[in-house]
């Protein structure tokens, strides 16, 4: 069995991507498990070029100092003629009416003067990345499980209309991960997109930023630190970070404080030390130009491998070659 999980650069790789997806790849994947930089998913809304490219370059170094093996690790783009095609061919496949039901596209697109006809086709984008590679299983959230569901529909009526090619995929709930919140305001996730980043420990921050924007985080009436998320969600938030770096639960941790500044100074240097290799590898390897290119050739190469007789056999069978 195989599983495929992308991340899409839209912002800085940071502690609640690292605690609740990164890590867990690193240390859970298996042989024929495929991780990739959705650069492509990232443009479907206004964004700047530049900036894209460099973030896309970012993910990739964090991935792979996270501890992935480089060569089960891709940037999308890197496929872009080939997905463009079965993208292409999986458009001829979907109806209209299948994308436009999208939750994600209707919520998106609301109230908005010009939308992009890539927030529409992009499913059909989704349904490439996980058929081209064959994936048996695609971990996602909730917001992203109608978009599986969709491919697999492509997925049958293709291998029905014009023969068997593609791997009919399964949604996966992952493993339940740290739920990181905003430090600034905790009733928010930690976002790659925040506006304001001052609630956000990115896995890049230089450790007196971590340290700082911890110590700058919100918590909530009373003194003793207690765990409890309905009635003190940023000391919960605290805690639940400290579980997710030392391991044992957050009820438990809070025993060990008579402060909440306590609990402060202990999640900053959970975290700090949590991030330092990975921030160290990262770093190294971006100041490497030759060798990161290296690594993210070869994987393009061997995704680009691992697919290329399914589309082959997809275009023929379509009659386009």
């Amino acid at each position: 069995m195989s599983k495929l999980s992308g991340i899409t650069p839209s912002g800085h790789v940071h502690l609640g991507n690292y605690l609740g997806a990164v890590r867990r790849w690193a240390r859970e994947g298996g042989a024929d498990d495929l991780y990739f930089v959705a650069d492509l998913h990232g443009m479907t809304t206004p964004h700047n070029p530049a900036k894209l490219r460099s973030l896309a370059r970012e993910q990739l170094a964090v991935l792979i100092a996270a501890g992935i093996d480089p060569e089960r690790v891709f940037v999308q783009s890197d496929l872009a003629r080939e997905l463009g095609a079965l993208t292409w061919v999986l458009e001829c496949t979907c109806n209209y009416g299948e994308a436009a039901r999208m939750i994600q596209f209707k919520e998106k697109s609301k109230g908005q003067a010009g939308v992009r006809l890539s927030l529409l086709t992009y499913p059909a984008l989704m349904a490439a990345d996980i058929l081209l590679q064959g994936a048996d299983e695609v971990p996602v959230g909730e917001d992203q499980r109608q978009h599986v569901e969709l491919t697999r529909t492509l997925a049958k009526r293709f291998n029905g209309t014009c023969g068997e090619v593609f791997t009919v995929p399964h949604a996966v709930l992952p493993p339940a991960g740290a739920r990181v919140k905003d430090l600034a305001d905790p009733t928010r996730k930690m976002s790659k997109s925040a506006r304001d980043a001052v609630g956000v420990v990115f896995a890049l921050d230089e450790p007196d930023q971590i340290r700082r924007k911890i110590r700058r985080a919100v918590t909530d009436g009373g003194s003793v630190p207690v765990h409890a998320p309905e009635t003190r969600p940023g000391m919960a938030n605290l805690l639940e970070i400290l579980a997710a770096c030392r391991g044992g639960s957050p009820a438990e941790l809070a025993d060990e404080f008579t402060s909440y500044g306590a609990v402060k100074d202990a999640v900053a240097d959970a975290v700090v030390e949590e991030l330092r290799p990975v921030r160290s590898q990262a770093l190294a390897l971006l100041d490497d130009v030759a060798e990161l290119d290296r690594v993210r050739k070869a994987g393009a190469e061997r995704a680009r491998e691992r697919g290329s007789h399914r589309l082959d056999a997809a275009l023929r069978m379509i009659g386009a070659n």
